[in-house]
């Protein structure tokens, strides 16, 4: 068992703790404290790299990166003038890059 007591009372007193009930025993087996955010991000990515044959883990995270940074490109040469000759030419030199 991880734990057969809980603390009892407001957070910012410590009171003596109760014996956990035999149900709360069971929950408490099944659930790892450390790893419970990242469970779901875990399964996604998983899935992820199985879905798309990915080797790497860290090809997905290069990958969201790049992603990430070419939408922050496009959002800036969207809030530029539509008759801009920088955002033309950027435009034009970014779908080259990406097309080749």
């Amino acid at each position: 068992l991880k734990s057969a007591f809980v603390v009892v009372g407001t957070p910012g007193q410590q009171r003596a703790m109760r014996k956990l009930k035999y149900h709360e025993q069971k929950l408490l087996k099944k659930v790892n404290f450390f790893d419970w955010k990242d469970t779901d991000k875990n399964k996604r990515e998983n899935e992820i790299l199985k879905k798309f044959h990915i080797q790497d883990r860290e090809d997905l995270t290069k990958y969201r990166a790049l992603s990430s940074k070419l939408r922050q490109l496009v959002t800036h040469l969207r809030k530029m003038p539509s008759g801009d000759a920088d955002r033309i030419t950027m435009t034009e030199v970014l779908m080259e890059k990406l097309y080749s």
